[in-house]
């Protein structure tokens, strides 16, 4: 059964950190680009951070970009979002999402072009 799992969510302050994992089981994220999505209560689903397969392209919303990283390490089967600097405006449910289009090598930030989706984690961030 092909599954995704995030972890690492919680509460944290305005200014702290958070580092939210990926790890897929039943089949290997080699040929797969994933995204990050987030989704706050109200409002429609955003996507936060993508990566190709072979972790060469990246690619992050206006709103976090310079405060959040994406990474990958294919030998764990795991792709990482480390967040810096987090506001009150970046909570959310957060998923991961795999998508095997043209073998993970070119990005795409479309959520309708993601076939396999996590349950979500969720991130709180205030005072």
């Amino acid at each position: 059964q092909l599954q995704l799992a995030e972890s690492g969510g919680g509460l944290v302050q305005p200014g702290g950190s958070l580092r939210l994992s990926c790890a897929a089981s039943g089949f290997t994220l080699d040929y797969f680009a994933i995204g990050w999505f987030r989704q706050a209560p109200g409002k429609e689903r955003e996507g936060v951070s993508f990566i190709n397969s072979s972790g060469g392209s990246t690619s992050y919303a206006d709103s976090v970009k310079g405060r959040f990283t994406i990474s990958r390490d294919n030998a764990k089967n795991t792709v990482y979002l480390q967040m810096d600097s987090l506001r009150p405006e970046d909570t959310a449910l957060y998923y991961c999402a795999a998508t095997p289009l043209a073998l993970g090598v070119t990005l795409t930030t479309n959520p309708k072009q993601y076939d396999y989706w996590g349950q979500g984690t969720q991130v709180t961030v205030s005072s």
